[in-house]
C-alpha cells in the first residue's frame, strides 16, 4: 500500500513514521512529503532511505492514503487536492475538526462514524483524545452530565522549537523561543490565543471537539489548559459529574475492561500515572480515581497520554487500519 506523509520531516511527522512501522502497518511505498526547503532530503523508514518530495508530486504518485501532519493552512490547501484525486486523507491538524461535512474520529470511541466516501477524515485535539477515550465508556453507562478539565501539557505539544527553549533555559543558554514567557521552571496559563469569551482556542477545541466526538451536545465541558516544562505526554485532572449514580468498583472495572486504557491506581503504593511513564506508549493512563466529596454522582481522576503518539500519530494510524480493516483503502 502506498502511503503519504506530509510534514514527514516534522516533530509528529517522525512520530508518525515511527507508529506506522512497530505496528507493522502495510507500506509498500513510502511517500514523505514535506515544504519545498526539504524538498530532496531523505527519511529512513525500515531501513530504506525514501526522499521527500512536494504535494504535488506525491499527488501524481497516487498513495491509497495521506496522513497530514503539516499545519492547518497546508491540510486546508492540500486535503481537498489529495481527496479529489481519490486518496484518503488523515488529517491532524485543526483545520477540519468542526467543519460539520468532516468525521472526527477516535477509532475506540466513534470509527462507526467512518464511511468509504469519508475521503478527508479530521483526527483530534491531542488533549481531546486522551480524554473521550476515558468519557465515552462512562458516558454509555452513566450518562455524562459535565466535564471539568485542567491540563498540564507537555512542550512537545508545541514543536521542536519549545522543547529546544526549554532545553537552553534549562542550560542557560540564549535562543529562539517558542513562548512569550520562560517555560523552565515556570508554568504558563495559555494554549494557543485567547477568544472573546475568556477561554484560549485550544479550550474551546476540547469543548467542542468532546461534544462532537461523543455525538451528545448535552455534555457540558468547561476546560483550563496550561503548558508544564515537561517532556514524555499530557496529563489531565479531569471532574465528571453523571446524571446516574455510580459504583466505585464499577467504574474502574468498566476502565480496566476499556481497549486502550490502562489502570493505575493504586494510593497505598503511590502508584498513579505520570507522563515519563506514558512516553512512548500507545495507552492512555488512569488513575486517582476518587469520589467527589462535595456533590453527589461525580468522580475526580487523572489521565495521562503520550501527545506525540495517542495524541496525534498512533490515533491517525489507527484510523488508517480502521479503514482498512473496513477494505475502504
Amino acid at each position: 500500500m502506498k502511503v503519504a506523509v506530509v510534514g514527514a520531516t516534522g516533530l509528529v511527522g517522525s512520530k508518525m513514521l515511527q507508529v506506522l512501522e512497530e505496528r507493522n502497518f502495510p507500506v509498500t511505498d513510502l511517500i514523505p512529503v514535506a515544504s519545498a526547503k526539504s524538498v530532496g532530503k531523505e527519511v529512513t523508514f525500515k531501513g530504506k532511505a525514501y526522499k521527500v518530495v512536494d504535494a504535488d508530486t506525491a499527488i501524481s504518485m497516487k498513495p491509497n492514503v495521506a496522513i497530514f501532519s503539516a499545519g492547518g493552512s497546508t491540510s486546508l490547501e492540500w486535503a481537498p487536492k489529495f481527496a479529489a484525486a481519490g486518496i484518503t486523507v488523515i488529517d491532524n491538524s485543526s483545520a477540519w475538526r468542526m467543519d460539520p461535512s468532516k468525521k472526527l474520529v477516535v477509532p475506540e470511541v466513534n470509527g462507526d462514524a467512518l464511511t468509504p466516501e469519508d475521503k478527508i477524515i479530521a483526527n483530534p485535539n491531542c488533549s481531546t483524545i486522551q480524554m473521550v477515550l476515558v468519557l465515552k465508556p462512562l458516558h454509555d453507562k452513566y450518562k455524562i452530565k459535565r466535564v471539568v478539565v485542567s491540563t498540564y501539557q507537555s512542550v512537545t505539544g508545541t514543536g521542536v522549537k519549545a522543547v529546544t527553549q526549554m532545553m537552553n533555559e534549562r542550560q542557560g543558554i540564549s535562543g529562539e523561543k517558542a513562548y512569550a514567557y520562560e517555560i523552565d521552571l515556570n508554568v504558563i496559563p495559555q494554549i494557543d490565543v485567547f477568544m472573546d469569551n475568556g477561554y484560549t482556542k485550544e479550550e474551546m477545541k476540547m469543548v467542542n471537539e468532546t461534544k462532537k466526538i461523543l455525538r451528545d451536545d448535552s455534555v457540558k465541558v468547561t476546560a483550563t489548559t496550561v503548558r508544564i516544562p515537561v517532556m514524555g505526554g499530557h496529563s489531565e485532572s479531569v471532574n465528571i459529574e453523571f446524571e446516574q449514580e455510580y459504583d466505585d468498583a464499577a467504574l474502574r472495572n468498566i476502565l480496566s475492561a476499556t481497549p486502550g486504557i490502562i489502570l493505575v491506581d493504586e494510593p497505598a503504593k503511590a502508584a498513579y500515572p505520570m507522563p515519563k511513564d506514558a512516553h512512548d506508549k500507545d495507552e492512555v493512563f488512569v488513575g486517582r480515581i476518587r469520589r467527589d466529596e462535595t456533590q453527589e454522582k461525580t468522580v475526580n481522576m487523572w489521565i495521562v497520554a503520550d501527545n506525540l503518539r495517542k495524541g496525534a500519530a498512533t490515533n491517525a494510524v489507527q484510523i488508517a487500519e480502521y479503514l482498512l480493516a473496513k477494505q475502504w483503502l
